[in-house]
């Protein structure tokens, strides 16, 4: 059974950065393209940034690019969002989930973290 367990969220002044950690298992991590998405309250989850099994190739949404950062540990299974320069925009609560299709066609969701930018 897949679990996914993000970790590293907390409260943030904006500029600040984060790394979030989400740690996978139950698949074979290294085969799977692996996504970060966030939800701000009342707003719909949006995909933050993905990154392909081998981690070769990534992807981010526009109002993140140059400041987020996708990187993983096929090793440790574990996937890493870097938060630069964060913003008040960027609060909201961060889920890892398998695979590059957005939304996802399968799977099952963590419990996400909780990243707070607020001065």
């Amino acid at each position: 059974q897949v679990q996914l367990v993000e970790s590293g969220g907390g409260l943030v002044q904006p500029g600040g950065s984060l790394r979030l950690s989400c740690a996978a298992s139950g698949f074979t991590f290294s085969d799977s393209a692996m996504s970060w998405y966030r939800q701000a309250p009342g707003k719909e989850r949006e995909l933050v940034a993905r990154i392909t099994g081998s981690g070769a190739v990534t992807n981010y949404a526009d109002s993140v690019k140059g400041r987020f950062t996708i990187s993983r540990d096929n090793a440790k299974n574990t996937v890493y969002l870097q938060m630069n320069s964060l913003k008040p925009e960027d609060t909201g609560v961060y889920y890892c989930h398998q695979g590059w299709i957005n939304p996802p066609v399968s799977g099952s969701w963590g419990q996400g973290t909780q990243v707070t930018v607020s001065s």
